[in-house]
């Protein structure tokens, strides 16, 4: 099982399969993915254990003649992939999907899917995190997902949870972004807005449940991006017993103050330090914008 301490040794076993096809190299990969989306709570884990294979794995021609297949552009695809399947519209089923089971069943496989939708939004940004994906790319996502370019429209209601996931996972290293910054402007006037929403009777659109939401990724970019936090991350041994010995965050309720969204500490101490790791190379990329073809 994976854990923290055990990344080295799983890439390891990973890289000694000796993948020998393109197609394998997108089989091991999508594997990853799916692992990652079916445990949220090891997202960064995961995000960490592919960049750690991204310099191990071996490159293959392409088909058509191309730039070479990697692990990094089967990465971006198969991320890709399971971002254009996201469910915009709405988490309901059609009737064929609804025959046979009953409210609590439905209601099941609904929380579900959108729980795969939370942990994608989470999985991605851990890999913006690690310079795996760029503040452009990340861009682009957040902007089609709030609507930014069609204000007639609104997202559903699971839309702006994702939102709000993503922000909270990469709000301090965006914002710190020169290319970031701009974005996080616009998808935070387009947030107010929704919020502030309503119908022709006067009331809200959204249920206070989604607008107390949206206030506190404000409020939270307000205060610096600091939280009080009582989720607890995978941490390795290490870290817990750094984390035991650092009183500065920690609080008599078991909470700590944490800064959402910075890149791992890991990779800050590689770069030199500073906000984000000035020095960090952003390796651009395949993805080819976020698709605009029709959704699920």
């Amino acid at each position: 099982k994976i854990a923290p301490d055990n990344i080295g040794v799983i890439a390891q076993r990973i890289v000694d399969t000796k993948v020998t096809s393109s197609e394998e190299l997108e089989s091991v990969i999508g594997l990853i993915m799916k692992k990652a989306l079916t445990e949220p709570h090891y997202c960064e884990t995961y995000a960490d254990l592919v960049f750690k294979l991204k310099s191990e794995m071996p490159e293959f021609p392409s088909e058509s003649g191309g730039k070479p297949v990697t692990f990094k552009s089967t990465l971006l695809n198969v991320t890709q992939n399971e971002f254009d399947q996201l469910s915009r519209d709405s988490l309901d089923f059609t009737e064929e999907e609804k025959e046979g089971k009953d409210k609590e069943e439905l209601d099941f496989l609904r929380k579900k899917r959108k729980d795969r939708c939370l942990a994608n939004m989470k999985f991605i940004g851990h890999l913006f995190l690690r310079s795996l994906l760029t503040a452009r790319i990340i861009g682009q996502i957040i902007q089609e997902l709030a609507m930014c370019g069609d204000a007639d429209k609104i997202p559903a209601e699971h839309i702006l949870e994702c939102i709000c996931e993503l922000l909270n996972s990469i709000g301090y290293t965006l914002d710190t972004e020169h290319a970031g910054g701009p974005t996080i402007e616009q998808v935070y006037g387009r947030l107010s807005d929704l919020q502030q929403l309503k119908d022709k009777k006067g009331k809200g659109v959204y249920p206070r449940r989604i607008q107390f939401m949206i206030r506190d990724v404000i409020e939270t970019r307000a205060a610096g991006w600091q939280k009080k936090s009582f989720k607890a991350a995978a941490k390795t041994k290490e870290e817990i017993r750094q984390a035991q010995c650092d009183q500065r965050t920690q609080k008599t309720d078991g909470s700590e103050v944490v800064i959402l969204g910075q890149r791992p500490i890991w990779m800050i101490a590689t770069a030199g330090g500073g906000k984000s790791g000035p020095g960090l190379k952003l390796d651009d990329g395949s993805w080819q914008g976020v698709p605009s073809k029709s959704r699920r």
